[in-house]
């Protein structure tokens, strides 16, 4: 049995901007048809606007509080909600001024910097 371990997981930014740890995907235990990471927006930060081909993505915040864009639509969130991302729906965080905003993000098929399109500038 291999067990994925977060604090010994090493961060690197994706292509949208967020730093992340994954803990089960392509870079850390090996995943058949998901990946499995935490992802941090720094306090004041955002990520670029973005969409996935394939991929379908769940986020769940787990500290901090912020926005997000889904589509043509934006919302607070905050530690405790859960966002589900069709592929293909553009998408964008950005976190408060105070604290770091995190979340875990799983993906399906696993995270891919090849399946991520950046539409903005």
């Amino acid at each position: 049995m291999d067990i994925g371990r977060l604090d010994q997981a090493e961060p690197f930014v994706t292509k949208d901007g967020s730093t992340i740890r994954e803990v089960a995907g392509r870079v850390s235990l090996a995943t058949q048809n998901q990946s499995l990471a935490e992802a941090t927006v720094p306090a004041g930060g955002a990520t670029d606007q973005h969409f996935h081909r394939v991929s379908e993505e769940i986020y769940f915040f787990t500290s901090g509080r912020g926005r997000m864009r889904l589509g043509d639509e934006e919302a607070e969130v905050r530690a405790g909600d859960t966002v589900v991302i069709p592929p293909g729906v553009e998408h964008k965080l950005w976190a408060s001024a105070d604290a770091d905003l995190q979340l875990l993000c799983c993906c399906a098929p696993a995270y891919s910097n090849d399946d991520t399109v950046i539409t903005e500038p």
